[in-house]
């Protein structure tokens, strides 16, 4: 709770007013049982009817106050948990933004929705009700006691005898619940993963008929996740029965000793039924600490679990230029001798930057790769799935770190780098980029310095201008949620305009042209030779025609460089490279 009370500060002054507002109203609600009591005892048997009406006003006035007070305190304490809640999602999603690709693939996308939607709602409802339940509960509790003990001390020992059992049950029993709900939380996380993959993929779901297979896969989540959760709202839950069994034995001894009292002269009528109202709130009092803890149970597991993201430290530390390793090669991006693993040693030494299991065993994605792109230069990469095309990108924007050899942009190692000032200088499209839900106009600019004209030019360099424009409101059409209204083209090349459009120094497309017809990727490639020809292009690609006009390839098998060169020369010295020229392209003359 130590992270929580870190935003919870600055609002301290705020909450305790609440907290006083609050004690002031739990006061006045235990003095109209009292106040009741003296009506029905002292001042009703005068038959003075002035008095009875003053004091049932009293009564009304009370109830009024307590009523304003009350309502009062809960607002300003709702108003204190939306803006102290609305910190801690802000910092938590600036956090997962900064994320290097190691603690994305540590954490997982689904775990980082769940703590940003159900842990913080768990936090925002601690927050929203501790300052309240927490003070009008012990109130209650100890204040019903206290009055109870200056009317009948006789009759009120059975109240002392029996709250320090009941409090103590609460204490013990949320105790054990609070590991529970740490369980309950981490299994949305498989919830959220499970949902997601179905939702993404609900197309491949529903052509490949696997929907009840899928319902299947659900619903062993949910089983298991409802499982942790009935266990431990089962456990929390057993105070209350319990409390209201004690208390029901109370009320009834209260009754019986209460009659026997009031038969023998030794008490009033009306301190019966002030007791019977004290025992109420007495059991409101101990039912309320239970759903405090109830509360501090989810909120330390739900802040514990967000903590951890926003606390986690930054491990691509930005590395002194001066301490930096220099080059002495020419290209403006060089690759020197880098091998790259995202996984650990059998040892335990971690490797990419990657935590994994225990026993696992390294296999490098990259092997010594060693390249040069001059400026405004060009390289294609080609290669079967996994044999490590992306992660070469992920190298040269420094998602992460290679552990042999060093990658290089304008002379400096890319650790030498502020990440924003790194990545400002690339225009990329990734495999299975994102089209927001958005502008088509927004989704372009993505909110950088892009003039109209410059927006207008990328969406002509890569194509789009013709679907574009034939839309009534043109760059103003909106998306829907991940570009569904476009077509698999369309969206590739609004991708495309995105990376054109603010003119980067280095230009990567990674497999950026898999849904075009060839007409319009040669139109596409002829585009970026003329009017972006200053930027440093890097192509990954399945299509030897997307890249054979390139200045250089580079042809991967499993993380290796087994072919290099241009594509007349890898037609002579690479077989690969010819066996895949020949099955797209026809025979080599």
């Amino acid at each position: 709770m130590k992270f929580l009370w870190s935003y919870l500060r600055k609002y301290a002054p705020r909450m305790a007013g609440v907290m006083g507002i609050k004690l002031m109203g739990t006061v006045l609600e235990l003095l109209i049982p009292y106040v009741m009591e003296h009506l029905i005892d002292n001042v009703v048997p005068t038959g003075q009817m002035t008095r009875v009406l003053l004091w049932g006003l009293s009564m009304l006035v009370l109830a009024v106050m307590v009523r304003f007070l009350n309502v009062n305190a809960n607002r300003l304490s709702v108003k204190t948990a939306k803006q102290a809640t609305y910190e801690v999602r802000r910092d938590l999603f600036r956090s997962a933004l900064h994320l290097s690709g190691h603690q994305m693939d540590t954490i997982g996308l689904p775990s980082l929705i769940s703590r940003m939607t159900s842990d913080t709602y768990n936090v925002q409802s601690f927050i929203q009700s501790s300052p309240t339940i927490g003070i009008r509960a012990p109130i209650m509790l100890l204040g019903g006691i206290a009055i109870t003990l200056t009317m009948d001390a006789g009759l009120a020992m059975i109240l002392v005898i029996m709250a320090p059992v009941l409090i103590a049950l609460v204490v013990f029993v949320s105790m054990k619940g609070i590991p529970l709900y740490e369980m309950v939380q981490r299994g949305m996380d498989d919830i959220v993963r499970v949902m997601r993959e179905n939702i993404t993929g609900i197309r491949v779901v529903k052509a490949l008929s696997r929907e009840q297979d899928e319902m299947k896969r659900f619903s062993g989540v949910n089983a298991e996740t409802a499982r942790r959760d009935i266990k431990a709202g089962i456990i929390m839950a057993l105070p209350g029965p319990i409390v209201t069994l004690f208390l029901n034995i109370g009320l009834t001894l209260v009754v019986i000793f209460g009659a026997r009292r009031v038969n023998a002269g030794v008490t009033q009528p009306g301190v019966i039924l002030a007791f019977l109202t004290y025992f109420n709130m007495i059991m409101m009092g101990v039912m309320g600490l239970n759903r405090v803890f109830m509360m501090l149970s989810k909120a330390n597991a739900s802040s514990g679990r967000i903590a951890e993201v926003v606390e986690m430290k930054q491990d691509l530390v930005r590395l002194e230029e001066a301490k930096a390793p220099k080059t002495a090669r020419d290209g403006f991006v060089v690759f020197d001798h880098v091998s790259f693993s995202y996984v650990k040693d059998d040892d335990g030494e971690e490797t990419g930057n990657q935590q994994k299991f225990a026993g696992s065993t390294r296999q490098k994605c990259l092997q010594d790769i060693d390249v040069s792109i001059p400026r405004g230069g060009s390289l294609g990469i080609i290669g079967a799935t996994g044999s490590g095309k992306t992660s070469i990108v992920n190298l040269l924007m420094r998602f992460y770190d290679a552990q042999e050899g060093h990658v290089y942009v304008d002379g400096r190692d890319v650790r030498t780098y502020d990440l924003d000032e790194l990545r400002q200088r690339f225009g990329v499209v990734f495999q299975n980029d994102v089209i927001f839900a958005d502008t088509i106009r927004e989704n372009v600019t993505f909110g950088r310095d892009v003039s109209e004209e410059m927006l207008r030019m990328a969406v002509g360099d890569a194509m789009a201008r013709d679907f574009v424009e034939a839309y009534e409101d043109q760059y103003e059409h909106m998306s829907v949620i991940a570009g569904a209204n476009f077509s698999g083209g369309q969206k590739q090349r609004l991708l495309i305009s995105r990376a054109l459009a603010a003119k980067p120094e280095i230009l990567i497309l990674d497999d950026s042209s898999s849904a075009l017809d060839y007409k319009t990727d040669a139109a596409l490639r002829r585009a970026i030779r003329e009017h972006h020809s200053d930027a440093t292009t890097i192509v990954i690609a399945q299509r030897v025609s997307s890249i054979m006009n390139l200045d250089d390839i580079l042809v991967l098998e499993e993380g290796r460089v087994i072919g290099h060169g241009t594509h007349e020369e890898l037609l002579k010295t690479c077989p690969t490279y010819r066996d895949i020229h020949r099955t797209q392209m026809g025979e080599v003359g």
